[in-house]
């Protein structure tokens, strides 16, 4: 069949459908980048030019000033180092531990499973409350430490049922067979269930990296006294907060002296590039992974 007899088939209606679709689409994309676009635009602007605003998505005189002005801030190396360790470990760690105990729950011959499950599931609707949490991380001596930004956030009982949820559509016979030639438990876990779920890894393991980038309260509320424990989001509240109001507990000569060069809009936004880059970077190797991590559970076999 000829491609022009293809398109005479098409009704007008299902053209006219089309033409929406993809109108939509493009508006939405549009709303969807444009914020993203104008942040990066004005910090890649002259930051004089930037005071008269109606700059879109274009730079209207381009200048790398404003970037040159944060790198002069201490705290952001510091804070930028803190978050890559909190979001590689609290990544790692977290993925371990949610995959372990969804690989312990997904076995038929683990007898607790069910009250385990039960445990779990409460804990995502039951909580004691932020001030309880906060004597609790105070009694176990973790104020002012890097280990807050980890231990506190190792297991999620979401992370389990998601990974477990994949696991169970595993044919258990596959273990059998392992177990037959003799592989143990953690050789059964490690060389053959892992493997096959990494679409599930991938989809917590993009949730757990965003949630330790994006984390600036824990780091006020438990180590906000301490410079060499700042992260690169909580960093960043303080240049929004002194920028603002220019007063407040977050204001620090380091800030001053940057908002004195360059005007305090354009610190913000290249800033706010500077934050964001790192973990969009992320998104392109998961894709494929998370895509597919989405719809587990949905079909079952």
């Amino acid at each position: 069949m000829s491609a022009r007899s293809i398109r005479r088939g098409v009704s007008r209606s299902e053209r006219i459908f089309d033409v929406l679709i993809y109108t939509f689409l493009i508006v939405a994309a549009f709303v969807t980048l444009y914020p993203f676009l104008n942040v990066l635009a004005i910090s890649l602007n002259d930051s004089t030019d930037s005071v008269r605003g109606g700059i879109t998505i274009f730079p209207r005189q381009f200048s790398l000033d404003n970037y040159k002005a944060i790198f002069t801030y201490d705290t952001l190396f510091t804070g930028f180092k803190n978050s890559l360790l909190r979001t590689l470990i609290g990544s790692v760690l977290g993925l371990l531990s949610a995959s372990m105990l969804a690989y312990t729950l997904a076995r038929r011959d683990f007898q607790g499973r069910k009250f385990v499950s039960t445990y779990l599931a409460i804990t995502m609707y039951v909580t004691a409350g932020l001030i309880p949490f906060y004597i609790l991380i105070k009694d176990l001596h973790m104020m002012n430490t890097f280990a807050v930004y980890v231990l506190p956030g190792i297991v999620s009982a979401f992370n389990v049922f998601v990974v477990r949820s994949f696991m169970d559509g595993i044919p258990y016979e596959i273990q059998e067979s392992a177990k037959i030639d003799g592989a143990n438990d953690f050789t059964i876990y490690w060389r053959i269930i892992l493997p096959m779920t990494k679409p599930a890894l991938a989809t917590i393991g993009l949730f757990l990296a965003v949630g330790q980038w994006n984390s600036w309260f824990d780091t006020y509320l438990y180590n906000g006294s301490s410079e060499q424990l700042t992260t690169l989001q909580f960093e960043l509240v303080k240049v929004l907060q002194s920028t603002t109001n220019n007063s407040g507990d977050y204001r620090s000569p380091n800030i001053s002296q940057i908002t004195n060069t360059v005007s305090p809009d354009s610190v913000k936004m290249a800033i706010t590039i500077f934050v964001s880059v790192p973990i969009l970077l992320v998104y392109p190797f998961l894709q494929r992974y998370f895509v597919k991590g989405l719809t587990l559970g949905s079909v079952k076999g």
